[in-house]
This record gives structure tokens, sequence and C-alpha cells, in this order.
């Protein structure tokens, strides 16, 4: 039985685009701090591995419609820092932008995490194209985009020189000689790279785990080639098992070839569940969620400036192969009316009814915005009871197609709660996940070993 990697992918308002207007919905920013503590208690419990946070470094109106949880939030680094201190077992992994972070402070206030959570903090590090991000920073949008990966191989290098300054045992603390540091154990940095400068050492000592996990998030050839030589983990939106096994297999390739163990790489997908009671229950709150997203043409004089768009029924007809611009969004989908679509117009039919249970020839027919919704809203979702969910989670496991999955929650806290206490039990009682942690810092959740000093390990390779 393969043992899965399960994590959380918080977001305080929920994933969802219309999460937040469900009903006994989390909506209030201001109140991130209770849910965050709240979703760490129930997740420790639960014995996920870890919490996630994403990040982005700017914000606008039009967010509010596309991906209305980057509003308004709290930094990463400190959402881990807090929940540090309300729990004891959990990983955390907080993202920071490599084209945008400063290597010493980052490297500092990472070790510094991992330091105080006795070994449980994560690092996602991206390089994701932002023009108002860079903007934020004062830096030349095009000329980060096109320096980002370059940067963020840099980055990566300097941040594991950074953590290991210090060897294990440089401070001796011997009070009776009056030493306090072995000045030949603390190392200094001493890059020189084309786009990062950094003498070192950190003021830090070296982390728990020697060095925090590194995962990376993306799609992208880049992304995939940045994943596959330097991450611990590869995050990777997926669109179905078999196109997860393809990804897995050329990270792992690409691992190899790299000259690394790619046994070491552990492919994470991010998976929204949606969980009912029943599969109906589950499929009537899909069913709700659709309805209440947005559309273009909710509004008689046009959207509002920067809303996405691909949420219209504009967009929709390009996909069905006939125009629909004129008709209502809540028009139904008949039979008759299917019948003219293309092939990727029938298989929006059939994805909104697995996801909701609508379906043309019955007594709840789909409407247009169920097809809007259907091919806008992207996210790999699975509609069901919490057995079904930890099913297709057994499934992707045995076919070797994830190592584990970030999980998303359309609305919090009620969804969240439904995966922890609905999903992970029956997972721990298939044997995929384990019932109680095992090890006590997030590199052993994820089965990862503790790598040696970069320092130590080039001075040996000199004295050989």
């Amino acid at each position: 039985m393969t043992r899965l990697i399960i994590g959380a992918m918080v977001r305080a308002i929920g994933a969802y685009p219309s999460g937040w207007r469900f009903p006994g919905a989390h909506r209030d920013p201001r109140g991130d701090a209770a849910v965050l503590r709240r979703t760490a208690e129930i997740a420790e419990a639960a014995r996920l591995d870890f919490l996630f946070f994403g990040d982005w470094a700017s914000t606008g109106h039009d967010l509010e419609f596309r991906d209305p949880y980057l509003v308004a939030r709290v930094d990463p680094l400190s959402a881990i820092t807090y929940l540090a201190g309300v729990t004891s077992r959990i990983g955390l992994i907080a993202t920071a932008d490599a084209s945008l972070a400063d290597p010493y402070t980052l490297a500092r206030a990472t070790a510094s995490a991992d330091l105080l959570s006795g070994g449980r903090a994560g690092l996602n590090l991206v390089a994701p194209v932002d023009p108002r991000g860079s903007a934020n920073h004062g830096l030349d949008p095009q000329l980060a985009d096109e320096t980002r990966f370059d940067r963020a191989a840099e980055f990566e290098l300097v941040l594991r020189r950074l953590w290991d300054s210090f060897d294990d045992d440089a401070i001796v603390a011997d009070a009776a000689a009056g030493v306090f540091l072995d000045p030949s154990r603390l190392h200094p940095t001493d890059f020189h790279g084309a786009h990062l400068d950094v003498a070192g050492p950190l003021n830090v000592l070296r982390p728990v785990q020697g060095h925090l996990p590194l995962m990376h998030a993306g799609a992208s050839p880049r992304s995939l080639l940045f994943a596959a030589q330097r991450a611990d983990l590869a995050l990777v939106a997926v669109n179905g098992l078999e196109h997860a096994v393809g990804i897995r297999e050329e990270l792992r390739s690409l691992a190899f070839e790299s000259g690394r163990d790619d046994r070491t790489l552990k492919v994470i997908a991010p998976v929204l569940p949606i969980i009912g009671e029943t599969r109906e229950h589950a499929q009537a709150i899909a069913d709700e969620l659709s309805e209440l997203v947005q559309i273009a043409e909710d509004w008689p004089d046009g959207p509002p400036r920067g809303f996405p768009p691909n949420r219209s029924l504009a967009k929709l007809s390009t996909l069905i192969g006939i125009d629909v611009g004129a008709l209502s969004p809540d028009r139904a989908v008949t039979p008759a009316l299917v019948g003219s679509f293309s092939a990727a117009g029938q298989e929006l039919v059939e994805i909104v009814a697995e996801r909701t249970g609508r379906a043309p020839s019955s007594g709840r027919p789909p409407t247009l915005r169920h097809l809007v919704v259907a091919a806008s809203v992207t996210a790999s979702m699975i509609v069901g009871t919490g057995e079904e969910v930890a099913t297709e989670f057994e499934a992707w496991a045995d076919a070797g197609a994830v190592d584990g999955f970030n999980v998303l929650s359309a609305v919090q806290p009620a969804q969240f709660e439904a995966f922890a206490l609905g999903v992970m039990p029956e997972l721990q009682r298939r044997g995929v996940v384990p019932a109680e942690y095992e090890g006590t810092t997030l590199r052993e959740h994820l089965g990862l070993g503790r790598p040696a000093n970069v320092h130590t390990a080039e001075r040996t390779r000199v004295l050989a």
C-alpha cells in the first residue's frame, strides 16, 4: 500500500470563487486568526502532514471576482510562526517569491521558524509572473519575468549555504573554558552570482531539519525542471489521473537525469473535494456553489473592469460551438440544445452532471451558468462522501499518480472540517495514511532524510 502525504492548502475565506457567499462561510479577513487557529487544531488532530500557505504579492479589484481569497490575507511566514505556537506536530509551509525576497532575510526568518517550531517549517519557493508584485518592490516587471528562474536557481543555492552557516556542533558553550563558539565551524556564504551576492554567515543556528523542505509550485516546463532539480516537493496541478501519472513520470525522469535520487522528489497534486453526508448532499453543495458564481452577463451594462474574461456566455459559445450569448445565464440546457454542442461542450455537460447531479434529460437540468462555471473554475474536484473521496485518493496512490495531495476547501470552515473528520479517518482505516504521527519534523512526515551541511561536504571533497 502506498503511503500518501496529505496537506491542506489554507485559504481562510475558502478556495472556491463563491465559497465566501455560501451560508455559514467565513467571509471577513479580520477574523482570519481564529479560523487559522481552528483549522490548525483540527488538522493536527486529524494527523495531516502539513498546512500550506500560498502567497501573491499584490492585490486589486479584479481579484474579488477571480480569486477572492487573494484580496486581503496575512503574510505566510507570519501565519506559520503564529501557528507554530498553537500546534506541536503538524508541518507548516510558507510561500516566498524568489524574484522579490531578499535571500538573507528569508533564510533568517525561515531558519528561525524551524527552530521555534521544533523542525516543522517548510518553504514553497516560487517564481510567478506578477507585474503588480514586481512594481510593488520597485522592479521592472519585464526584467523580473525574464530572469525569474535564473534568480530562483541562485536563490535556492544561497538559502542552503546560509542555512548551513553553523555546523550542528558549532556552539561549544564551555563555561569553564570561556569558549562559546568554535569559529572553525562557522562558515561564510561567499556567493557571487549573476543575480545575487551574499557574504554571510547567517546569524541564526542551523535549522532543526538541516534544510527546510523546499516545495516548488508550477506546471510550466521551467517550473517542472526547477522542481525536479532542486525541490523536495513538486506541487503540480493536474486534470485527471492519467495526466498525473504522466507528470510524475516526467518529473522523476528529470530528477534522475539531473543526478539526484529521483525517489527523494515527492509529487503533490492540489485537489478540491466537496464532501457531503451522501453523494446527493455533496452534489447539492457543488450545485449551490455554482449558482453563486457571478458571470459577466449578471451585469446588464457589462461586468466590472478586471472581471475574468473566461467567465462569460461569449467564452462559453466558443467552447460549445454555438452562440448562446443572447440567452439568459439561467436558461436550462435541454437535450435538444446539447445536440448542437461540440464534443467539448458535451464533455462540459458530463462534468456538470458528475459534480452537481444535474443532467439535461432529468427533472433538474443544468443551466448555461453551470457550464460557464465548469469551464472557468478549473480546480481538480472530487464530489462525494468522505468514503468516496478516500477511494479516489487510494486509487491515485495505487496507480502511482502522486505521492500526496494538497487539499483545498471550497468553504471554510465547513468543508475543511468535512475532510478532516470524514476523509482522514477513512484513509487511516485503509492504511493509506498513518493513524498517528510517526516523526517529529516535517522532513520525517514527508519521508525525507536530513541533509548534510553543504560547507562540510565541500571541505570533505577538497581534503579527499
